[in-house]
């Protein structure tokens, strides 16, 4: 019998500084600390399943009869962004960061993208996405240089007005930065408006790095359904996944979650939820954030009733980005929180793991894998009694 597994990655929903947060520039950093502050803040359905007793969580009111499994899982590879984290929570442990460029991108990167290209480019240099096109929105359209510019992370941003630059060019673009540059994204950021009020449209692209083997190349080599929601396809730059569904956001990807939940398939359906990130981590919007929380969490409890006897649904994270958090507007080096719900399955108190690898570890071993994956399988954990264990993994 088919199984189904659901990952919701709350994109930037960290639980609290990592001990190696300072050297990242993070001390202090909690991103549900932060959220969980303001008064747009209610999680019930999140609460009932364990979030608040998550070692570390302590400020919030622990739920006596936790319907999930709970724990939370320290980051073991070098970086907080989002390439990283997803590849790690997939079974692949990063020992080196991806290059970040804090001073902008070298002449000979330029030089080669504006050949190839046949555009100028102006900026490059760090920069918000939204203040970026603020500030060279109108030179840009003026000009028709390509917009420039980076982060914190390992990432080539090109901004460019659609009306400039149609969006299926902007994508060429990208694809030959993705040539010459070794970050982990090289992101299209399209944006539309008039001077003084350019908004950023929701046909972004990301172009990543091929990661090394992960459990979505394990689970479509033995013939199982990779299903990905939001930008996990571009983040695995589609590696082992078999079926794409873009999002323009939470909301879109919560619609597409509950139409998967209605039907038959056998393997994992994967989803990012990008908003708390994009929307309001990095423009530090504690009260954005928190609401985008309590929207998930009234869609959760719906979505829990869709489940069947058998899924598995797993909530997770992928890094922080503490709204809070003053020194800068970056993610946050974190513990990401883990949720692992089976409809009357037990709720056990799973700790602190050593890597967020462990989770992509323990799905492996529920469809009965064994290879190289990174991390430890926590299953016997959130499994049942021996004949039960039996009948959940054998069917």
């Amino acid at each position: 019998m088919s199984k189904r597994v659901f990952m919701i990655v709350l994109d930037s929903f960290g639980v609290g500084e990592l001990p190696d947060a300072g050297a990242f520039g993070d001390i202090g950093a909690n991103t549900i600390k932060a959220v969980s502050g303001s008064d747009k803040f209610s999680a019930p359905t999140l609460e009932k399943l364990g979030l608040f007793n998550i070692e570390g969580v302590d400020f919030l009111p622990s739920f006596s009869s936790p319907m999930a499994s709970f724990g939370r899982c320290a980051e073991a590879s070098q970086g907080k962004d989002t390439t990283i984290g997803h590849w790690e929570i997939c079974g692949h442990i990063s020992p080196e960061p991806l290059p970040t460029y804090p001073d902008g991108f070298p002449p000979e990167i330029m030089d080669e993208f504006e050949k190839r290209t046949g555009r100028g480019w102006l900026v490059n240099k760090p920069y918000s996405g939204t203040d970026v096109i603020r500030d060279y929105g109108d030179e840009h359209v003026a000009t028709g240089k390509l917009i420039v510019y980076t982060s914190a992370d390992s990432v080539f941003q090109i901004a460019a007005h659609e009306d400039v630059v149609p969006v299926e060019q902007l994508y060429e673009y990208c694809k030959i930065a993705r040539e010459i540059v070794p970050v982990g994204r090289v992101i299209a950021r399209p944006f539309t408006g008039s001077s003084g009020n350019y908004t950023r449209t929701p046909r972004r692209h990301d172009f990543s790095l091929t990661p090394p083997g992960t459990l979505l190349n394990v689970l479509r080599y033995y013939g199982k359904d990779v299903i990905s929601i939001g930008k996990i396809n571009d983040i695995f730059a589609g590696s082992g996944v078999t079926e794409s569904n873009p999002t323009t956001g939470n909301a879109n990807g919560m619609e597409v979650l509950d139409s998967v939940a209605e039907r038959d398939f056998d393997g994992l359906c994967f989803a990012n939820l990008v908003d708390f990130d994009m929307l309001y981590g990095h423009r530090r919007d504690i009260d954005g954030y928190a609401a985008a929380i309590s929207e998930f969490d009234a869609w959760l409890s719906k979505f829990l009733t869709k489940l069947r006897e058998d899924d598995v649904l797993i909530i997770t994270a992928d890094h922080g980005c503490d709204p809070s958090f003053k020194a800068h507007t970056d993610h946050t080096r974190e513990y990401i929180p883990l949720l692992w719900y089976t409809r009357g399955g037990p709720a056990a108190n799973l700790g602190t793991r050593k890597t967020y690898a462990d989770i992509g570890k323990t799905i492996e071993d529920l469809f009965g894998y064994l290879t190289d994956l990174d991390g430890e399988s926590f299953l016997s954990e959130v499994t049942f009694t021996p004949n039960e264990f039996y009948r959940f993994t054998k069917k």
